[in-house]
C-alpha cells in the first residue's frame, strides 16, 4: 500500500479546499440561493394590502418542502405567490398590495417598501445560520406575547421560552411567547416558522432558529401600516380574531384553595350576596395544589367529598344564588392532539388525543360546572398549548352546543383568541415591583392578540410586602383588567373583607423559603373593603362600556387594554408611554405602584380630558401631578366620550330597571357604538343582537341615536335612557324605539 507523504495529504486538501471554493463562487454567480448549504426557494405571496408572505423554503429532489403548521395561522393555504425564485442573478422586483418587494441574491436579501418608495423591512438572511436580519425602525418594539423584558423589547435577547420558567416569574409573571413584533414606526411581523430567539440588543434585529436543523422553512408575514389599528387588523387577518366570551366572564372572580369544609363553600358565597359585593363566578383549586381542593388528587375529576359532600346540590345552591362554578384542571401528559370532534377510540384511551381528553371532564361538566381554570401545560409544544386553548372551547359545545364557554388558561400560543382563552400571568410574588412590571405587561400582552388577560390580583405568593395597601392597589388595576379575579395563597387575604378579621385563614406558604404572610398589625385594617366595593361596583357600572369594547374587539382586533401608541402613533411621549393604558378608545387608566403614594404622575395625550372622579377638564399633550389617597386610581376620560353607564348589580346578568346613562364628555365630536347580547348563548351570530350608534355633535350639542342595521332591538322595547353632560347632575329621559332619534342638550 503507497505511503501518502503529510506535503501530498495538505496539497490534496488544498486542491478540493480550492474545488469547494470555486464550486461555490460558480454558484454564487449563477444566483443559485442556499441556506445552511441547501438549496432553497425564496416565495413572495401576497395576504393583503398591507400584508406580504416572505418564505425561505428548501429544496429536496427538486421539489419544495412544505410548510409546517402549528395551529396559529387561520388558513393553511392563502393567495398563490406573485414570485418564486431559486436562481436571482439581478434584483428582482415585484408589487404585493400597496408593497413593493424586491429581493437580491447577493447577500440574500429581501426588501419591503411602501408605495411612495419609503423602507418599511429589509430582511437579509444569515447562509450559514439560516438567522434573519431585520430593521427595528425608530422608537419601541412592541409585542412578543405576555412577559420577558418590558415595556420596549428593544434591548433585550429574548429566548421566547414558554411557562413558569421563561423570564423573571417572580415580577414579570409566566411567559406566553407569540412570535409577533410590532415596530411603532409603522411595521410589524410575524414569524410562523420556525421556533426561534429574537435578538434586539443590536443595530438591526435579529431572528435565530432555536436549533439549526430545524432553520427551515423559514416563513415570514411582514405588515406595514400607517395607522395601529391597522396593524392590529393584519394580525386578526391572519391568526383570526377573537371569540365572545360570555357576559359573565367579565364580572369578578373569585378564587379559593385550601377549603375547609362544606360550610365555607357555601359561607363564602353567601357572604357575598349578604354584604352586597358584587360577584359572578366562584373557583376553587384542585387537591395536590393545596391539601384540600374540590377534588380527591391533582388531574382527578373526582369530587373531595370532604368539602363537596353533595356536589350536584351544592353547585345547584352556587347556581341559585347567581354564581357561576369553576374548576381548577390540569394536564398530565406532555403532548396534545386533534380535536374534539375527532372523538375517543373506546378500545384504547390515549390522553394525548384531544378527544378523549375532553372525555375525562364530561361526567363533572354535567353536573352544571360552568367553566375550567387550566393549569399548567410548560412542557407542552406550541401546536400543543393551542391545541389545549381550543380543546376548552369546543369540548364544552359538545355537550352544549348554544352556551359560550369558560376557560381560564395559563399557556397559549398565537391563535388561542379565536377559542377566547383567557389567560392570567402566573404565581407572581406579592410585591410592589410586580404591580408595576404588570402594567405595561397588560399593555405588550393586548398587543400581542390575547386580548382577554388578569393577574392574581395581589400576587399569588405572599411576602412581607403583602399589606392592605398593596392589595387595594392591585384591586384598583384588576378592576380595568378583562380578567378581573383575586387569587393566592393566604387565600383569605383574597376576599375583599379579608384584611379586617383579624386572621390570616389557611397559611400556605411553607412550601416557598422566601414567601412571608403579612404582619398581624395588617389584619384589623378597615379602609380596603369599602374601596374594593367602589372599584367592584365600578365594574359593574361599567360593563356596557367594557363589554361594547369586547365586541368591537372580535370585529377588528383591537385589544381591551391599549397601548396609548394605539390611538396617538404620532404623539412622541404617548408612544413610549408604558406606565398607563387607554381601556377602550376613551378611559385613560394610570394605576398607582409606589408603595405611600400622595402623587401619580401620568401623561395625558393630546386631546381634552376629563377627571372621572372630580369631573375636572384639563389640557393634554402634558405630564401632570394627580393627588391620590389610597381610594383614587387616576382615570380620565377623552372629551368626545359617550360613557354608557348602567346601574350596580350583584351579578352580570341581573335584572333591573334602572336605565342606561349615557354621559356626553363635551368639547370634540363623539361616536359610540353600544353593543348588547343574551350575554350566554350564540344566538348573536345569528342576528340577536343590538346595536345602538351613539354620535354627538359637539358645536350643535345634539345626540343622535339610531340602530346599526343587521341588528334588531333586544328587551325592554322601547328602552328608557338617561342622557346627561358630564359637569352637569341633570338628567334628559330619552325613548329609544329603534327609530332614529336626536335629543339637544
Amino acid at each position: 500500500m503507497a505511503t501518502i507523504t503529510r506535503r501530498e495529504m495538505l496539497k490534496g486538501v488544498g486542491a478540493a479546499g480550492l474545488g469547494a471554493l470555486l464550486n461555490s463562487r460558480r454558484r454564487r454567480a449563477q444566483g443559485e440561493l442556499r441556506i445552511l448549504d441547501r438549496p432553497v426557494e425564496l416565495v413572495i405571496s401576497p395576504v393583503s394590502a398591507r400584508t406580504v408572505r416572505i418564505s425561505v423554503i428548501p429544496i429536496e429532489s427538486g421539489r419544495p418542502v412544505p410548510i409546517p403548521q402549528d395551529g396559529s395561522l387561520i388558513r393553511e393555504v392563502w393567495e398563490p405567490p406573485i414570485a418564486r425564485w431559486r436562481v436571482l442573478r439581478s434584483s428582482q422586483r415585484v408589487r404585493s398590495g400597496a408593497l413593493t418587494v424586491w429581493a437580491s441574491a447577493e447577500p440574500m436579501s429581501v426588501h419591503v417598501e411602501t408605495s411612495e418608495g419609503r423602507l418599511l423591512q429589509r430582511l437579509r438572511f444569515d447562509p450559514r445560520t439560516g438567522a434573519m436580519n431585520f430593521l427595528m425602525g425608530e422608537g419601541p418594539i412592541l409585542g412578543l406575547g405576555q412577559g420577558g423584558p418590558q415595556f420596549d423589547r428593544r434591548g433585550s435577547r429574548d429566548l421566547m421560552r414558554s411557562g413558569q420558567g421563561g423570564y423573571q416569574l417572580r415580577t414579570h409573571g409566566g411567559r406566553v411567547p407569540i412570535p409577533w413584533l410590532i415596530g411603532t414606526s409603522g411595521w410589524a411581523m410575524f414569524v410562523h416558522q420556525p421556533e426561534g430567539i429574537f435578538d434586539l440588543t443590536g443595530a438591526e434585529g435579529r431572528f435565530e432558529p432555536r436549533r439549526p436543523e430545524a432553520a427551515l422553512p423559514l416563513d415570514v408575514f411582514v405588515i406595514g401600516a400607517e395607522e395601529p389599528a391597522e396593524i392590529m387588523a393584519e394580525y386578526a387577518r391572519l391568526t383570526g380574531a377573537p371569540e365572545m366570551p360570555p357576559l359573565w366572564a367579565f364580572g369578578y372572580q373569585q378564587s379559593h384553595r385550601t377549603l375547609a369544609g362544606r360550610e365555607e363553600v357555601l359561607s363564602v358565597a353567601r357572604a357575598f350576596r349578604e354584604k352586597k359585593l358584587p360577584c359572578d363566578v366562584l373557583i376553587y383549586l384542585g387537591t395536590g395544589f393545596t391539601p384540600s381542593g374540590w377534588n380527591t388528587a391533582n388531574g382527578s375529576f373526582s369530587f373531595n367529598r370532604s368539602v363537596f359532600p353533595d356536589p350536584d346540590r351544592m353547585i345547584r345552591a352556587l347556581h341559585e344564588m347567581h354564581f357561576h362554578v369553576v374548576l381548577h384542571v390540569v394536564i398530565l401528559s406532555r403532548a396534545l392532539r386533534g380535536t374534539v370532534h375527532d372523538g375517543c377510540s373506546l378500545a384504547r384511551f390515549d390522553e394525548e388525543e384531544a378527544g378523549c381528553y375532553w372525555n375525562l371532564h364530561r361526567r363533572v361538566f354535567s353536573m352544571g360546572v360552568d367553566g375550567w381554570w387550566v393549569d399548567e401545560g410548560d412542557p407542552l409544544d406550541r401546536a400543543s398549548r393551542l391545541t389545549r386553548n381550543r380543546l376548552y372551547w369546543e369540548g364544552p359545545q359538545v355537550d352544549r352546543p348554544n352556551e359560550r364557554p369558560y376557560a381560564l388558561h395559563r399557556n397559549g400560543h398565537a391563535g388561542m383568541q379565536r377559542y377566547a382563552a383567557f389567560l392570567w400571568s402566573g404565581d407572581v410574588y406579592s410585591t410592589w415591583e410586580t404591580l408595576r412590571t404588570h402594567v405595561p405587561v397588560a399593555v405588550n400582552t393586548g398587543l400581542s392578540g390575547i386580548p382577554y388577560w388578569g393577574t392574581d390580583t395581589g400576587g399569588f405568593v405572599p411576602t412581607k410586602e403583602l399589606t392592605g395597601e398593596l392589595y387595594v392597589r392591585w384591586f384598583q388595576f384588576s378592576a380595568f383588567c378583562p380578567l378581573f379575579r383575586s387569587h393566592g395563597r393566604t387565600w383569605h387575604l383574597r376576599l375583599p373583607w379579608g384584611w379586617n378579621t383579624g386572621q390570616l385563614g389557611p397559611d400556605e406558604i411553607r412550601s416557598y423559603s422566601d414567601a412571608a404572610n403579612p404582619d398581624p398589625s395588617e389584619l384589623r385594617n378597615p379602609h380596603v373593603e369599602p374601596i374594593c366595593r367602589a372599584y367592584l361596583e365600578w365594574r359593574y357600572r361599567l360593563l356596557p362600556y367594557l363589554y361594547s369594547i369586547v365586541r368591537e374587539g372580535c370585529e377588528t382586533g383591537l385589544p381591551i387594554i391599549r397601548a396609548l401608541w394605539l390611538h396617538y402613533p404620532r404623539d412622541g411621549a404617548s408612544v413610549m408611554r408604558g406606565d398607563q393604558y387607554l381601556w377602550g378608545r376613551d378611559i385613560l387608566v394610570a394605576p398607582v405602584a409606589e408603595k405611600g403614594a400622595t402623587v401619580r404622575r401620568l401623561y395625558l395625550p393630546p386631546d381634552m380630558w376629563y377627571d372621572f372622579w372630580t369631573g375636572e377638564r384639563v389640557e393634554g399633550g402634558r405630564e401632570i401631578d394627580r393627588p391620590v389617597d389610597l381610594a383614587t386610581m387616576p382615570l380620565y376620560v377623552r372629551s368626545g366620550t359617550i360613557l354608557p353607564i348602567g346601574p350596580v348589580k350583584q351579578y352580570a346578568l341581573e335584572p333591573s330597571d334602572e336605565p342606561l346613562t349615557l354621559v356626553i364628555y363635551p368639547g370634540a365630536d363623539g361616536h359610540f357604538v353600544i353593543y348588547e347580547d343574551d350575554g350566554v348563548t350564540f344566538d348573536f351570530r345569528w342576528g340577536e343582537q343590538m346595536k345602538i350608534e351613539a354620535r354627538w355633535n359637539d358645536r350643535a350639542r345634539r345626540l343622535a341615536l339610531r340602530l346599526v342595521e343587521g341588528t334588531r332591538m333586544l328587551p325592554p322595547v322601547p328602552r328608557r335612557l338617561h342622557v346627561r353632560m358630564a359637569l352637569s347632575r341633570e338628567t334628559h329621559p330619552l325613548l329609544f324605539t329603534g327609530e332614529p332619534v336626536e335629543i339637544s342638550l
